[in-house]
């Protein structure tokens, strides 16, 4: 699964993140740290990740611009990055399911 982790999240997360999770990135490590949300919402486009967030921002920008790029939507308050690679891990199946859908752009992921 390749997701992109936006910058409220640490770049340490794809480090605690299994096989599963191996093409992911974080903004810093494909040099998008300074990057505007737009700008990173068209390099997941181009280079096909699904964003994970804890903004709104990208759910408004999906509801604009329409899907690809997929978001998922981390609906569970500031975490632990080990926290946060928990969560997803126990998500794997719905991630993995939400990403091969061809209707859903956005999964919510409550705590």
């Amino acid at each position: 699964m390749k997701l992109l982790f936006d910058q409220n999240i640490s770049p340490k997360i794809t480090a605690r993140l299994g096989e599963p999770f191996a093409e992911s990135r974080q903004v810093v490590q494909v040099n998008l740290q300074n990057a505007s949300d737009s700008v990173i919402f068209e390099f997941a486009k181009t280079h096909s990740f699904a964003i994970v967030t804890f903004d709104s921002d990208f759910v408004d920008l999906a509801v604009l611009k329409g899907t690809p790029p997929k978001i998922v939507w981390l609906r569970t308050g500031n975490l632990t990055t080990r926290f946060i690679a928990d969560i997803l891990v126990q998500n794997e199946s719905s991630i993995r399911n939400f990403l091969e859908s061809k209707e859903a752009g956005i999964l919510e992921i409550l705590k």
